[in-house]
This record gives structure tokens, sequence and C-alpha cells, in this order.
């Protein structure tokens, strides 16, 4: 028998389709020669602090810094890991087992969690790694065929621990004494880690930035000319290759000396420009295009629907930083694309072709891009639907025609000496759609009439117009991927530059694809940053953070950058992972000794506000209060969940919203009179509202009733 461990119950349902394996039993499947059991992720978990010192339970100044002389794993506590675990071990050491195969997922993590569970059960049979990109039947038969010992996966092991170890001592040890320095008695502890900071202080930066912003007055002349066949077109004043002028007067001298002029064509040039198709995806791409196109998504969300996708054998694995694929995938490419491709109103123009802007290995680290698999998704949800277009689109779009435009410059020169510029005007044209057909993507068309140098135009009129500079944006969810893929190196970079690319593939980075979202949420989550429509902006605390915080190193996206590159490093062989922990356990202390001798400041100093009451908690008698999201009850702490949600989604569909005096009345009476409620054909109407608890639980849903005619 071989035993294999994936990370999820999905994974170990695919393979046992794959092996047509029917017997299900309790935490396992077994038949044909095989036994797959499951994780749930991290089964185990480093020890709290506390677990190694019991004096530990206590924050105390003088306990830090606290580096483990020897790492250790616990259980984590719920009944069904440690059930599953125990399976696991009975399975691991069956008489019958011959051997044992991680098929956890192919990176740093997945490592982690398949060897920390099967050497902690001291294995006696070998132990083979499955490497896998997806979870189709084929490629699952393939990759049992092509197992590898799991001794060769050590540098990948060795990068997942360093990560690890290194995240829990600066994380436990910086947030520990921190918290003791700058929220003493503030009740509320400061979250810092390696990750976490210098993505913080990305979002700072751009804040200050359009703080300190100074708009600056600029002025443009624009001249619309007639050609002698009566067609118009506009030119902008252009002198010495500027269009923007600081002052106003030689403008308005160059515009009066406009009146009566003839002018002259002096220069025309058409040219044709190639339009490629965006790269393939990977993760932060696919994120940043999901998360600016649809509203109310956010990188955390798109990665979960990704890996829904992957785990049901739709998509190949999502968390990769690669946006083309290895050469040897042409021809599952080539199937894929077939299948994909069926009724498609342009199949016609899908042609298959290998190329170097799809196809290249030298840009390729670990994982390929991100494309479908050859299975075709019988029913989505909504949101898979559009993770999993978004994805199909792009792979179809490498095999259309390339896009083609015209672009058209004139020169119009006006024939007066004190006019030395010219007045430029631009055309463009589209003249091959190719991929843009797939999504539809729009170009905008400016047709220029059709003139021939020397040719005269009359002067029909002139604007002389005032503009503001704008202060940069906000950064969105997709731009903060961008400089955290590239540690700044990409901001001013799409995402089909080359240098960018190097840069994504020698691992300078903060975090990593499968990281990063997890981090934008966690710092919402703790309260450095909002959330404004799509746009991020640092909280109070977060900016008062950024300025206090004694370690800058943490807020340093080179000393970031050079961390992520030498777990890269490590993986690579390159870097020795004692050196790395060495580094970071000297980084620490010095961390910690720094952070003691700063002055006490409290951070997060918040003012108790005296809340008024609404009412009495019909669940718990407490006062209901009004809160940011919600009317509810004071003793939440506590476990109560009594709220009305301010985004109420049963009088949202009225086109209403709770207010105050509505909660009072309710909570006074037990029902309130609520006019001018909207009907689905958007008919206004009063009716009676309750909010009635259900009997067996504590969920409360609205009653309605209408009132008597008089």
């Amino acid at each position: 028998m071989k035993l294999i461990l994936t990370e999820k119950p999905s994974v170990a349902k695919n393979i046992a389709d794959a092996l047509n394996i029917k017997s299900k039993k309790d935490g396992y499947y077994e038949g044909n020669g095989y036994i797959i059991t499951w994780a749930f992720g991290h089964l185990l978990e480093l020890y709290d602090a506390k677990d190694y010192d019991p004096k530990m339970k206590t924050w105390r100044m003088e306990y830090f810094p606290f580096i483990p002389s020897q790492f250790q794993y616990k259980v984590k506590g719920d009944v069904g890991t440690k059930k599953q675990l125990k399976i696991i071990q009975e399975l691991i050491h069956r008489q019958d087992v011959e051997m044992i195969i991680s098929a956890c997922d192919y990176d740093r993590e997945g490592q982690l969690i398949g060897d920390t569970i099967i050497y902690k059960m001291k294995p006696t049979k070998p132990v083979y790694r499955m490497l896998q990109n997806e979870w189709t039947q084929e490629e699952v038969l393939k990759g049992l065929q092509n197992i590898i010992p799991n001794t060769k996966m050590r540098p990948l092991l060795d990068a997942g621990i360093c990560r690890q170890w290194a995240d829990w001592v600066i994380g436990i040890n910086l947030t520990s004494v921190a918290t003791l320095k700058y929220q003493k008695g503030s009740g509320s502890a400061l979250n810092i880690g390696r990750v976490l900071l210098p993505t913080l202080k990305i979002i700072y930066d751009r804040d200050k930035e359009i703080e300190s912003f100074v708009p600056e007055e600029y002025f443009k002349l624009e001249a619309a000319f007639k050609t002698k066949e009566g067609k118009e077109y506009k030119g902008i004043y252009v002198e010495e290759k500027e269009e923007k002028f600081k002052e106003r007067s030689p403008l308005e001298r160059i515009q009066q000396a406009l009146d009566g002029q003839k002018a002259r064509i002096i220069e025309k040039t058409v040219e044709r420009k190639k339009e490629y198709p965006p790269y393939l995806f990977n993760l932060t791409n696919l994120q940043g295009y999901i998360t600016s196109k649809y509203k109310g998504w956010t990188s955390d969300k798109v990665l979960k629907v990704a890996q829904s996708l992957y785990e049901k054998k739709y998509i190949t694995y999502p968390r990769t930083a690669s946006v083309v694929l290895e050469e040897s995938l042409v021809e599952k490419a080539k199937k894929v694309l077939h299948i994909v491709k069926q009724g498609l109103p342009y199949e016609d123009e899908i042609v298959f072709a290998k190329t170097k802007r799809v196809f290249d290995n030298s840009k390729v680290e670990s994982h390929s891009a991100i494309i479908p698999t050859y299975v075709k998704p019988s029913s989505l949800s909504k949101d898979e639907a559009i993770v999993y277009d978004a994805i199909k689109n792009r792979f179809i779009m490498q095999f259309m025609p390339v896009a083609e435009h015209e672009e058209t410059k004139i020169a119009t020169k006006v024939e007066h000496k004190e006019i030395s510029g010219i007045f430029i005007s631009r055309g463009r044209v589209q003249v091959v759609e190719g991929w843009r057909k797939v999504e539809k993507v729009e170009t905008k068309d400016t047709i220029l009439p059709h003139v021939t140098i020397g040719e005269q135009a009359e002067i029909v009129d002139h604007e002389l117009t005032a503009h503001v500079t704008k202060p940069p944006k906000h950064h969105t969810e997709k731009t903060l991927l961008k400089v955290m893929e590239t540690c700044g190196k990409g901001k001013e970079q799409d995402e089909d530059n080359d240098a960018m690319m190097a840069s994504v593939l020698s691992g300078f980075s903060i975090g990593t694809p499968a990281t990063r979202a997890e981090t934008i949420q966690k710092l919402k989550t703790v309260g450095y940053i909002t959330t404004k429509n799509k746009y991020l902006m640092c909280t109070e605390l977060g900016k008062r953070l950024v300025e206090t915080f004694p370690v800058k190193e943490l807020f340093d996206l080179d000393f970031t950058g050079r961390l992520e590159k030498t777990l890269a490093d490590i993986e690579k062989q390159k870097f020795h992972r004692d050196q790395f922990l060495q580094l970071i356990f000297e980084f620490t202390k010095n961390a910690v000794h720094l952070i003691k001798q700063e002055e006490e400041i409290i951070l997060n100093q918040v003012e108790k506000n005296k809340f008024e009451s609404l009412g009495k908690c019909p669940i718990c008698g407490h006062d209901v209060i009004e809160g940011k999201r919600g009317f509810g009850c004071s003793n939440w702490k506590k476990g109560c969940k009594f709220v009305i949600w301010k985004e109420d989604k049963f009088l949202a569909s009225m086109k209403k919203k709770p207010t105050k005096t509505m909660v009072k009345q309710l909570l006074k009476k037990g029902n309130v009179l609520v006019k001018g409620l909207v009907s689905k054909k958007g008919n206004k109407f009063d009716a009676i509202l309750r909010y009635e608890k259900h009997p067996e639980q504590d969920t409360f849903s609205w009653k309605m009733e209408f009132p008597k005619k008089q």
C-alpha cells in the first residue's frame, strides 16, 4: 500500500477520483493499492511563548527578548484536528503501508505542512514527494509516476521553516514589547510583523504624498482648423515639446496673434502599431484585475475563489509569480485551448502557436502562469464565474490575432512671426480588433481628416484653458499589490515590463503571492488602514505607528525585500538556513533593546465614549447603542449577538436604512411604523415592522404587517 497525504480533503477526493477509488473510510480513502488521507492545512502549529515557560502567560518587559533554544510544535486545539492527526499516525504505522507520499501544495508552505505532520510521526518507511500544478486525472496519474524522494525537497522545507520561525520571533517579541511600551493600559495590542509594517509604510507614504501635494496651475491653448474640403480638426499648441505652460500671458499673446492668420500643414505621420495581449495571469495580476474591475472584491477574496477553482480541477495552481508557461506544457496548452474555444463566435480566429511570449522557461519560477485545465466547469457560482472567465479569456487572448491601430500625427504651423511653436493633432483608429474581441475591450477612435503636407488650413476657433495639477491617487489593492510584488521596483511599470518581471522572479518582494492578500486584510482587521470606496488609507493609529515605532528597518522596503530574497535563495541552496535564522535572532534582540530605551507613548489613546442608550436588548437586557456598522447590544464582548445592521438587506430591498428613532421605537414598543417603503415595482407604501427572535436561536428576522385603513 502507498499512503498519500494531501493538504485538504478536496484534493484527497481529486486523487481518489483519478485512481477510481470509491471506498471512503473515516478520515481516508482506500483502494487499488493506495490509501489517501488529508490534513486541514496546518494541523500542527508552533508553541506559544507560554508553552515554553508558564511565566510568559503575562507580558513583562524583562522577559524579552524571548527566543526558544529549540522550536517545538503542538497540535491545533480543536477535536477534529486531533482526531485526524491520530488517523494519519495510525495509517503511517500500518504494517501494509510501504511508502508515504506527500501531495501537499508545491510551495514552501505546503512542504512545511506535509513534513511537520509526517516526521512528527517518526516514520520508518521511505517518504516521497508528489509535485502537482493541477488536479485533473491526467496530471494526477502523471504525478504519481514521477514522485521524487522527499529528501530532495529539503531546501524548500528550510525556506518554509525560516519563514515560519522568523515571523514567530519577530511577531512575538516586537508585538509584546511594543504593546507594553506604546499601549500601556489601552487594552489593545499593537501588531508588529515583518510583512505587515512595510506594507503599511507604502500606504502611509502615498497618504503623505497626497497630503503634502501643492497644486500648480498650468495653461493650454487649443485651436480648431478647417481644411480646404471643409473638414475640421483640433490641435494643441506646443513649443519646444511642451504643451503645458506655467504662465498665461505668453499664450494670450499667441492667441491674439491667431485672428485672421493662415495656417499650413507642415508634417503628417501615420504609424501602424501592434498591440499584444496582456500576459497570462499570475496571482498578483489576477487580484489586481478583479479588484479594480468588480466592486466589493478584495485580493483575499480573489485568492479564496481561485483556490476553490483549483481544488475543483478547473484551473492550475494559483499561488504563482509567473506570467508565462513552461515549454514542457505546449501540448497540454494546445489541448486546453481546443476545449475552451469551442462555440465562441470568433473560434476560427483562435489559432494555437508556440511563442516565447507564452512559453519561456527562463521566466518561470516554480510554477507556471494560471490557465484553465481541460476540465470544463458544468456550473459555477457567480463569484467563481468571474474569476474563471478572467483566467480563461486571458488564456484565449494569447492565441488571437495581434490587435493593430493606426496613429496619425499632424503638425500645423501658423504663419506669424510671433508664433514660434506648432499645433499638434493626434488621431487613433483601430484597424485590427484581434484579441480585444475576447472581452470586448473598447477603444476610442479619434479620426483626423485626410490632409497633405503643404496644404493650407483656416483657423476657425481657439480657446485658452486653465488647468490644475492633480495629486496622486490613494493606493488601491491593485496598485498596492504591484508595489509589494516588486518592492517598489515596479510601481512605474506595467505588468508586461520585462524589467519588472525580472525583479519578480528574483524573489525581491514583500511577502509571497500566497500571503499578500492576507497581509492587506490583516492591516484592515488590526485597524492600521481603512478603505473608502476602493482606496486604501492609513488610520490615525497606523500613522502614529509609522511615525513613532523606532525599528525603522521594518518599514524599509529594501530590508524586507532582502529578507524575502534570502528565503528564495535558501530554496535554491544559495544561502544557509542557520545563517538566516541567526540574522533574524540578532535583529530581534537589537530591536527589543531599542524599543526598551524609548519613551512611553500611548499610540491608541481613545477616550471612552458615553454612548446614548437606545433601549434595552431583548436578549440580555443591556443597553443597545449605535456603532459604526449597526445598532447593537453593549454586552457584545461577552457574547450577546443582538444587532440591527445599518446595511440591513431586508430594509435595503425596500430602499430603507434603520435610523435611531426607528430602533428606539422598536425596542420600546416591539414594532415600528415605517413610511415610504418602496416595492419591487417602485410603488411606495407604509408598513408595521417587527424584529422577532427565532425561538431556538439568538437570531432575529423581520416580520411585516400592514396598518389597518381608517
